[in-house]
């Protein structure tokens, strides 16, 4: 049984010389990245569809099993709102297309604004996309968390196609002020929904978000490593991604993440062993 755990980039200036090696060359930062985390979410790609030949270095620093949850560009979720953007879905799906398998979901994040009376819209686009990918949908309109048919419509649509419902678990980073300029900052933009937790397919994804806090992170977490856990022994495979305000031990955290789950759920297979930061010395 697998847990794939990650976190939201796979190069942190503040993982430099601490977890991974200090200098490495941009086409070896992945997997450095990779010996400690299973996982990784494709956030760039929401900025800008990658070049080919970028994707093709993912590909080769990472092993088949490896799960990239890659994120739709914004031209397409956020500018057109999944109309007309056939263009520029095409442009992407051929630019990721080295991943191969390593492409775990392909990750629909919609915008706040995206609310019950568009899920017509999602439908549509849903139907639309080759069946070869699997499919992930992070909404925000607060509307899917707080009313129950409105949450039963959404899971309807995404039912259709097989696709998942990407929970980002907020709420225990919201349970008392920031503290630090990273999480004041965070305050602004996360978003503040309640926390959902049903899986809909054999691999659900998970988006955590704790405090700059290691103990408060951790303890924010049980609910999770509890659920996580729990799908492992109903046989789904999950994957799950741990976020910080400022993310410097998120690493780490990612790792220790999967210990828990591992404590109750032996049959979890460990993770690699890391890169050392620090080559061995003879003295």
């Amino acid at each position: 049984m697998r847990v794939h755990v990650g976190c939201a980039m796979w190069a942190h200036t503040r993982w430099q010389g601490r977890f991974l090696p200090p200098s490495l060359p941009p086409g070896e930062r992945l997997r450095a990245y990779a010996s400690w985390c299973d996982a990784v979410e494709g956030n760039t790609t929401f900025y800008a569809t990658p070049a080919r030949s970028a994707v093709e270095s993912w590909a080769e620093q990472t092993s088949p099993d490896f799960r990239f949850v890659v994120k739709l560009p914004k031209t397409v979720t956020h500018e057109r709102r999944l109309a007309g953007a056939g263009e520029e879905l095409r442009s992407f799906l051929w630019a990721i297309e080295p991943l191969e398998s390593r492409t775990h979901a392909l990750w629909v994040q919609l915008p706040g604004s995206f609310g019950p009376g568009d899920l017509g819209t999602l439908a549509a686009f849903l139907r639309r996309l080759p069946t070869a990918h699997r499919y992930a949908v992070e909404v925000r309109h607060p509307a899917f968390f707080e009313d129950a048919g409105c949450a039963r419509d959404l899971e309807r649509v995404l039912g259709r196609v097989g696709a998942e419902w990407v929970p980002f678990d907020t709420t225990a980073f919201f349970q008392s002020p920031p503290t630090s300029d990273a999480e004041r900052d965070a305050w602004t933009k996360k978003p503040r929904v309640p926390r959902r937790s049903a899986a809909l397919t054999e691999r659900p994804i998970v988006r955590y978000l704790g405090r700059d806090d290691t103990e408060r992170t951790v303890q924010g977490w049980r609910f999770w490593v509890e659920r996580v856990a729990g799908w492992v022994r109903e046989g789904r495979s999950p994957t799950v991604f741990v976020h910080t305000p400022d993310n410097a031990d998120a690493l780490p955290l990612a790792r220790r993440f999967h210990d828990e789950v591992r404590a109750l759920a032996p049959q979890v297979e460990p993770l690699p062993e890391p890169v050392p930061a620090e080559p061995p010395t003879l003295f």
